[in-house]
């Protein structure tokens, strides 16, 4: 997407300005410009740039096809009862009501588990769902490790549970895993292609993670990789943020943060919910010129670019992921193998003011998600 470079600001001379006042002043400005023009040609010229803007431009293009294309192919049965169990964040419950849309339209019903995102709290959800015995638990945003002992009796008991967007793998009591460690490192890349390419590989970064959410670190990670090989000599420093941050002192951090390192040009989220209020305590703060993208986009980070006062978010496909994980319940309650949805490549989108398609609410990837998914379920 574009970039936006510093804009010269030019003062116009007063009229009675003597004609070799302006020529001195014409070539002190001489003696400077070669070696500013020379660095932004060196940037421009980079493979590295090159390669960001390669990378910002497929990533900006909306997905038309969802990730699966094989047809169920047996009448689905009606009436199961699923436990979604929430992570405590408002992403989690998007995740969830777009699961319990798809589910409805196979006649399932879906009690969604609260949790405050605790391990406590989790542990507790995991026993109500013991205690349901559903059909299938679905959950996101963490690993077997915080509910070991409840996914033993689940699998004892023959109930799948699927999972998403967490530090996991398939296997021992865990029948899906959507959004796993290596499904999620390309959205560091697609962040990195934004800041790079809208830096014009002239970026000073600082990264704000949330490792309460181990599933961001290969993010993290994947992002801390391609600056540095797309960006040479770029600046980029890490800030942990504990989950308590959210909604409270998060947009101080930052503010604190930026003022104490004012050669900063670009500031990433690892998570979209740690930018809520930051744009206006940064304008508030006159330290408004950063500029801003996020992990994992929300209605707030849509009108906050909408209005630019952000200017990227990796937008989550939280719809086809909640619909690829009803679809492969269906398989399974069909006799039939999951493998097809484990294997299907989830699309992404990097948003930004120039694709921006809505700002309310956490909007599709791919446009008539809910109608393809239906044909290959025999709904349509």
């Amino acid at each position: 997407m574009s970039s936006r470079p510093g804009r010269a600001v030019h003062r116009a001379f007063t009229a009675i300005a003597s004609v070799a006042a302006l020529l001195a002043l014409a070539a002190c400005g001489s003696a400077t410009t070669p070696a500013a023009d020379s660095a932004k040609a060196t940037a421009a010229d980079s493979p590295g740039l090159a390669a960001a803007r390669k990378a910002l431009a497929k990533y900006s293009e909306r997905p038309g096809k969802i990730p699966v294309t094989q047809p169920v192919g047996k009448p689905i049965p009606a009436g199961k009862t699923i436990d979604f169990i929430l992570c405590g964040v408002q992403s989690c419950k998007d995740l969830a009501d777009f699961f319990t849309e798809g589910a409805n339209q196979l006649g399932w019903t879906v009690q969604q588990i609260p949790t405050q995102g605790t391990p406590e709290s989790v542990q507790s959800a995991y026993e109500q769902a013991l205690r349901d015995k559903p059909d299938a638990v679905v959950a996101s945003g963490f690993p077997r490790a915080v509910y070991a002992k409840q996914l033993a009796k689940l699998k004892e008991a023959g109930i799948p549970v699927i999972q998403s967007n967490a530090d996991d793998v398939v296997g021992d009591g865990i029948a899906l895993l959507k959004n796993g460690p290596k499904d999620v490192a390309v959205q560091g890349e697609m962040l990195a292609s934004w800041v790079v390419a809208d830096s014009d590989a002239q970026a000073n970064t600082v990264y704000f993670d949330l490792p309460a959410y181990t599933i961001l670190k290969p993010v993290k990670d994947m992002f801390a990789t391609k600056y540095k090989e797309w960006c040479e000599g770029c600046a980029l420093d890490n800030v942990d943020v504990p989950i308590t941050a959210i909604g409270k002192d998060m947009a101080d951090r930052v503010v604190s943060y930026v003022r104490s390192h004012p050669k900063v040009t670009h500031i990433v989220f690892g998570l979209g919910l740690l930018n809520v209020g930051v744009p206006s305590a940064l304008k508030t703060a006159g330290i408004a010129d950063k500029h801003i993208a996020v992990n994992v986009g929300d209605a707030q980070n849509y009108q906050y670019i909408q209005n630019d006062l952000s200017h990227g978010a990796m937008a989550l496909n939280s719809h086809e992921t909640a619909w690829t994980q009803v679809d492969a319940l269906a398989r399974h309650f069909t006799g039939q193998s999951m493998e097809v949805d484990q294997k299907a490549v989830l699309p992404n989108m990097l948003i930004t003011k120039d694709n921006l398609t809505v700002t309310i609410g956490d909007f599709p990837l791919v446009e008539d998600y809910q109608a393809q998914f239906k044909a290959l379920w025999g709904l349509n």
